[in-house]
């Protein structure tokens, strides 16, 4: 096997190189004075089984692009299979027509890799499950709950836990944390006015005097985020914590975790954390190369990655 690197992510491509023992093919991925993508392989990738490391974080268009030129440059060096493994999916909140006259971008998105020359996906915590569907070649969807489930029992084993999910749509990713840490399970009730912008209105269950830990999969903006670990906190939770997959983190979201009751925000390392992330005294990164760099050593041999989760 082959393991190629694009520019979104470059340290957690180095970590699962040296985690499958495997060293990142020699490549240019660069720019144009213009801005336009331009790839060079330096090695033969003729008959190989390729992997293309490439999360679709910001810049989002860019790191796209970036991923579908690479993939045309690995079709017409005749690779014998190229895999895209995109940690992060980014357009994966645009699965749906919200309303009249609006696209499904993650469809499109799934057709433009597909033509570009991808002969299956490993990605990580999609937004929406159904996304599999858009694409028409296998797709592996692997899930972060193992890596997080152990993060929670090394360093609050000894808490009263409560497992919150942040809104009625991610009660099966919190219920399957709950389940393996036996803890309770909480719902966050809230009504979202506007893109952005959310009110929570109540909590399921009682959260008094228990430690609460959000499970997400995407936190962008953390209006969401902060405002339901006020409304724990206001409800009688002694601390919150969250565990998120992808931390986008966008605009002033560092900030607005940094000045919220939230105790300590865990993310992974699926996008390249900012300056700002890495400074953060209440957010912490956990790694997920031996997750992925496992399901692509299974892919290349053919054996299950679902046993991954038994």
């Amino acid at each position: 096997m082959k393991v190629l690197a694009g520019n979104s992510n470059r340290p957690l491509a180095e970590a699962i190189a040296t985690y499958l023992n495997v060293p990142l093919t020699r490549a240019s991925v660069r720019r144009f004075s213009d801005m336009e993508v331009f790839v060079e392989i330096h090695e033969n990738v003729r008959g190989e089984d390729v992997f293309i490391i490439q999360s679709t974080s910001y810049p989002a268009n860019d790191n796209l692009m970036e991923l579908l030129v690479c993939l045309d440059a690995l079709k017409r060096a005749s690779a014998r299979r190229i895999t895209a493994v995109i940690p992060y999916f980014g357009y994966a909140r645009q699965d749906r027509k919200p309303g009249p006259r609006t696209p499904i971008s993650a469809k499109l998105v799934a057709n433009l890799i597909t033509n570009a020359g991808a002969h299956r996906v490993l990605t990580l915590d999609l937004h929406a499950g159904q996304i599999q569907g858009f694409f028409d070649i296998p797709t592996d969807n692997l899930f972060a709950v193992p890596l997080i489930v152990r993060d929670i029992k090394e360093h609050y084993a000894n808490e009263d836990l409560m497992i919150v999910s942040p809104d009625v749509g991610g009660v099966v990713r919190a219920r399957a944390c709950a389940k393996r840490v036996n803890a309770d399970l909480a719902i966050v009730d809230k009504r979202r006015e506007a893109a952005g912008v959310s009110e929570v209105m109540n909590i399921i269950g009682d959260v008094g005097g228990r430690h609460c830990i959000l499970i997400d999969d995407i936190v962008d903006s953390a209006g969401t985020l902060c405002n339901a670990a006020q409304a724990l906190i206001d409800h009688g939770a002694k601390s919150v914590s969250a565990y998120v997959t992808h931390g986008v983190l966008s605009g002033g979201a560092v900030a607005r975790v940094a000045s919220s009751v939230l105790k300590e925000l865990v993310i992974s390392d699926s996008i390249m954390a900012t300056e700002a992330v890495r400074l953060s005294h209440n957010i912490r990164q956990i790694c997920i190369a031996p997750l992925i760099g496992e399901a692509m050593r299974r892919i290349s041999e053919e054996s299950s990655v679902s046993s991954l989760f038994d």
